[in-house]
């Protein structure tokens, strides 16, 4: 059995996306609604899901709590809280009451849109780290390469809580580069309260080179080195990644990167690290 713990739904309907510019973009200027995800499963062996926010509202977390509660394979939510408010820990709180709200395991920021590099370490959003934290959910790190250093110092800040790198934190495959991007990925693996999904990689290289395990390994290679197979978890980044290729397709990649693992290890990536990261 398989965990995918990285995926989007949207209705452009609902609301905008404002990361969604320029033409490059039109092959997911469209809605992606559950039907839509249990057809791009089809005939793979994923099982369970974790449904991840794509945007700074507020609305947008319920409406995923309500989705996991009526979504078959949907197992799991990371949503959105401003971490920067003052009440940052009285709406988590509201986010676990919600009627669904025992579908929320962690909370996301998208990071790499923030101009500070070290937005993580400002005194208000470390507050609101703490507040993730007493809340007894995970945080995810949606950063990129010029920002692993914020992460770092921001993992040693609160060494209980579990951090999950997002997509390897976006190395830039298609100039392959390897450093500093490389370096500050240990770095990162070395505090044990991190992990790293396997994912966002086949969107970092020049898409129509795509999909191509042999143009991904190298940055796969640091990956699993730092952290080991036991803090790597498979995502998709369904439907972003169709950019590049399809959900069957990443799948695959991920399976060819892995090829080297023991079974034990390979099921670790694709199935038992997940259960235990988001307590499926």
């Amino acid at each position: 059995m398989t965990v995918d713990t990285h995926h989007h739904l949207w209705d452009l309907d609902v609301r905008d996306l404002p990361w969604m510019t320029g033409t490059e973009m039109d092959p997911l200027r469209c809605d992606f609604r559950p039907a839509d995800l249990q057809a791009a499963m089809r005939g793979t062996s994923v099982d369970a899901t974790v449904l991840v926010q794509t945007v700074a509202d507020p609305d947008e977390t319920p409406e995923m709590l309500v989705l996991a509660e009526t979504v078959d394979r949907v197992a799991a939510v990371v949503g959105w809280v401003d971490l920067t408010a003052k009440d940052a820990r009285e709406r988590i709180g509201r986010l676990q009451t919600h009627p669904s709200g025992g579908w929320l395991r962690g909370i996301r920021h998208q990071v790499e849109d923030e101009p500070d590099p070290d937005w993580l370490i400002r005194p208000d959003v470390l507050a609101g780290l703490g507040a993730v934290e007493d809340s007894g959910l995970l945080y995810e790190l949606l950063v990129r390469p010029h920002q692993l250093p914020a992460a770092i110092k921001a993992a040693g800040q609160f060494p209980q809580m579990t951090f999950v790198l997002d997509h390897c934190a976006k190395p830039d495959v298609a100039a392959g580069e390897l450093e500093p991007w490389a370096s500050r990925i240990r770095a990162l693996a070395a505090h044990p309260n991190v992990v790293c999904k396997l994912s966002g990689l086949v969107t970092q290289d020049d898409w129509a080179a795509q999909p191509d395990p042999s143009r991904l390994r190298s940055y796969a290679e640091v990956v699993l080195e730092a952290f080991g197979p036991s803090r790597i978890m498979f995502g998709s980044d369904w439907p972003v990644c169709l950019l590049a290729a399809s959900y069957a397709e990443v799948l695959g990649v991920a399976k060819d990167l892995t090829t080297g693992l023991s079974d034990a290890e390979r099921t670790a990536v694709f199935d038992t690290t997940a259960r235990e990261i988001y307590d499926l």
